[in-house]
Protein backbone atom coordinates (compact mmCIF):
# COMPACT_ATOMS: atom_id res chain seq x y z
CA UNK A 1 0.00 0.00 0.00
CA UNK A 2 1.37 3.75 -0.53
CA UNK A 3 0.51 6.42 1.43
CA UNK A 4 1.12 9.80 0.69
CA UNK A 5 1.37 12.82 2.61
CA UNK A 6 -0.95 16.20 1.74
CA UNK A 7 0.17 19.13 1.98
CA UNK A 8 -2.27 19.56 5.25
CA UNK A 9 -0.08 16.83 6.82
CA UNK A 10 3.27 19.78 7.11
CA UNK A 11 1.79 22.92 9.82
CA UNK A 12 1.19 20.00 12.08
CA UNK A 13 4.88 18.49 12.10
CA UNK A 14 5.88 21.93 12.34
CA UNK A 15 3.36 22.81 15.68
CA UNK A 16 5.52 20.61 18.05
CA UNK A 17 8.90 22.31 17.38
CA UNK A 18 7.05 25.62 17.52
CA UNK A 19 5.15 24.83 20.71
CA UNK A 20 7.82 23.19 22.71
CA UNK A 21 10.37 26.43 21.99
CA UNK A 22 7.35 28.53 23.60
CA UNK A 23 7.32 26.48 26.90
CA UNK A 24 10.86 26.61 26.79
CA UNK A 25 11.47 29.79 26.77
CA UNK A 26 8.52 30.77 29.51
CA UNK A 27 10.01 29.05 32.10
CA UNK A 28 12.84 31.83 33.04
CA UNK A 29 10.19 33.99 33.13
CA UNK A 30 7.68 32.55 35.33
CA UNK A 31 11.37 31.78 37.47
CA UNK A 32 11.79 35.49 37.39
CA UNK A 33 8.92 36.49 38.85
CA UNK A 34 9.23 34.12 41.92
CA UNK A 35 9.06 36.25 45.41
CA UNK A 36 11.44 33.11 46.73
CA UNK A 37 14.02 35.29 47.52
CA UNK A 38 11.98 37.32 50.37
CA UNK A 39 10.70 36.25 53.59
CA UNK A 40 7.31 37.33 52.58
CA UNK A 41 5.75 36.59 56.57
CA UNK A 42 8.52 39.14 57.85
CA UNK A 43 7.58 43.08 57.61
CA UNK A 44 10.35 45.50 58.66
CA UNK A 45 10.90 48.80 58.19
CA UNK A 46 13.86 51.49 57.95
CA UNK A 47 14.11 55.43 57.52
CA UNK A 48 17.18 56.45 55.58
CA UNK A 49 17.81 58.97 53.13
CA UNK A 50 16.70 58.38 49.12
CA UNK A 51 19.82 56.99 47.14
CA UNK A 52 18.55 56.68 43.69
CA UNK A 53 15.03 55.08 42.19
CA UNK A 54 15.40 52.94 39.51
CA UNK A 55 12.72 54.22 36.92
CA UNK A 56 13.70 50.78 34.07
CA UNK A 57 12.23 47.37 33.56
CA UNK A 58 11.65 44.72 34.38
CA UNK A 59 11.53 46.15 38.13
CA UNK A 60 11.85 49.26 39.58
CA UNK A 61 14.33 49.56 42.52
CA UNK A 62 14.24 52.15 45.29
CA UNK A 63 17.63 52.59 46.58
CA UNK A 64 17.91 53.97 50.27
CA UNK A 65 20.87 54.77 52.14
CA UNK A 66 20.23 53.68 56.28
CA UNK A 67 22.63 54.78 58.81
CA UNK A 68 23.35 51.59 61.10
CA UNK A 69 23.61 51.70 65.03
CA UNK A 70 27.35 51.95 64.75
CA UNK A 71 27.12 55.12 62.48
CA UNK A 72 27.77 53.05 59.10
CA UNK A 73 25.71 54.24 55.95
CA UNK A 74 24.06 50.93 54.50
CA UNK A 75 22.28 50.93 51.13
CA UNK A 76 19.57 49.41 50.86
CA UNK A 77 17.68 47.89 47.76
CA UNK A 78 14.07 47.27 47.10
CA UNK A 79 12.62 45.98 44.75
CA UNK A 80 9.39 46.92 43.25
CA UNK A 81 7.49 46.10 40.61
CA UNK A 82 7.39 47.16 36.68
CA UNK A 83 7.24 51.01 35.71
CA UNK A 84 3.89 50.13 34.13
CA UNK A 85 2.18 48.63 36.86
CA UNK A 86 3.71 51.00 39.40
CA UNK A 87 2.08 53.57 37.21
CA UNK A 88 -1.45 52.25 36.41
CA UNK A 89 -1.97 50.26 39.76
CA UNK A 90 -0.56 52.40 42.71
CA UNK A 91 -0.14 56.08 40.69
CA UNK A 92 3.91 55.89 41.14
CA UNK A 93 5.93 58.60 39.13
CA UNK A 94 9.65 58.41 38.23
CA UNK A 95 8.90 61.53 39.96
CA UNK A 96 7.63 59.95 43.07
CA UNK A 97 10.35 60.17 45.51
CA UNK A 98 14.04 62.11 44.76
CA UNK A 99 17.41 61.84 46.14
CA UNK A 100 18.19 62.91 48.77
CA UNK A 101 14.46 62.56 50.54
CA UNK A 102 13.93 61.28 53.96
CA UNK A 103 11.59 58.32 53.52
CA UNK A 104 10.51 54.98 55.65
CA UNK A 105 9.96 52.23 53.93
CA UNK A 106 8.19 49.14 54.92
CA UNK A 107 9.29 45.49 53.11
CA UNK A 108 9.56 42.04 53.24
CA UNK A 109 13.39 41.31 53.80
CA UNK A 110 15.77 39.01 51.46
CA UNK A 111 15.73 35.89 52.95
CA UNK A 112 19.67 35.71 52.90
CA UNK A 113 20.25 38.73 55.26
CA UNK A 114 21.52 41.45 52.59
CA UNK A 115 19.79 44.86 53.13
CA UNK A 116 16.84 45.16 51.36
CA UNK A 117 14.06 43.05 50.33
CA UNK A 118 10.72 43.30 48.71
CA UNK A 119 9.32 47.18 48.49
CA UNK A 120 5.99 47.82 50.63
CA UNK A 121 4.80 50.89 51.51
CA UNK A 122 6.86 54.57 51.17
CA UNK A 123 6.26 57.22 53.88
CA UNK A 124 7.63 60.93 52.91
CA UNK A 125 8.49 63.10 55.33
CA UNK A 126 5.46 64.60 54.86
CA UNK A 127 3.70 61.52 56.13
CA UNK A 128 2.61 60.99 52.22
CA UNK A 129 2.08 57.26 51.97
CA UNK A 130 2.98 55.37 48.63
CA UNK A 131 2.41 52.07 48.34
CA UNK A 132 4.25 49.78 45.86
CA UNK A 133 2.83 46.62 46.73
CA UNK A 134 0.42 45.43 49.35
CA UNK A 135 0.73 46.79 52.72
CA UNK A 136 1.82 44.67 55.58
CA UNK A 137 -0.86 43.20 57.58
CA UNK A 138 -1.26 46.15 60.37
CA UNK A 139 0.97 48.48 59.46
CA UNK A 140 0.17 51.84 57.72
CA UNK A 141 -2.13 52.14 54.61
CA UNK A 142 -3.14 48.26 55.46
CA UNK A 143 -6.91 47.34 55.69
CA UNK A 144 -7.83 47.28 59.30
CA UNK A 145 -8.30 43.79 60.90
CA UNK A 146 -11.53 41.68 60.51
CA UNK A 147 -13.74 42.22 63.27
CA UNK A 148 -15.48 39.53 65.24
CA UNK A 149 -17.72 36.90 64.01
CA UNK A 150 -21.24 38.01 64.25
CA UNK A 151 -23.73 35.17 65.21
CA UNK A 152 -26.14 34.84 62.67
CA UNK A 153 -29.99 36.51 63.35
Amino acid sequence: MITTRTTLDRPRRGVRPVVLAALLCAAPAWAHHSFAMFDMNRHLSVTGTVRALEWSNPHVWLWVDVTDDKGNVVAYGFEGASPAELSRNAHWTKHSVAPGERVTVQYSPLKDGRPGGSLGVVTKADGTMIRAGAPPPGGPGAPPAPGPARPSP
